[in-house]
């Protein structure tokens, strides 16, 4: 299961952050790319059971999915775009080539300090 590695990493740096600052984690929240194969519930499901009896126990975990984008061949343009007909808002161009698709970060983790 993915999400249980994702969920071992993640718990891995929260808790290493948290006894750098004694405190009790009490939200992170993560973002990645909509490409990224991530299923939230499995993956905060994961994250909660791994936690169980830790210093992260009730953590709460908010999930943001960046957009997919693209940039338009014939003008330059970087734009968000979905999976289906795409075509460049700026020219209609329908010649691009898709992005990176944004990492899985922590970026941010909410504590308690103790």
């Amino acid at each position: 299961m993915h999400e249980m590695m994702v969920a071992q990493s993640l718990l891995a740096a929260i808790s290493a952050e948290a006894a750098k600052h004694n405190a009790k984690p009490l939200a992170a929240r993560i973002s990645c790319g909509k490409l990224y194969a991530i299923n939230d519930e499995a993956l905060c499901f994961a994250l909660e059971a791994l936690a169980k009896d830790t210093r992260c126990e009730g953590i709460k975990l908010e999930i943001e999915h960046k957009p997919i984008q693209a940039a338009c061949k014939s003008c330059t343009e970087i734009f968000e775009c979905e999976l289906s007909p795409v075509t460049c808002p700026r020219c209609g161009s329908d010649d691009f080539s898709l992005l990176p698709d944004p990492p899985l970060l922590l970026e941010e983790i909410e504590f308690l300090t103790e």
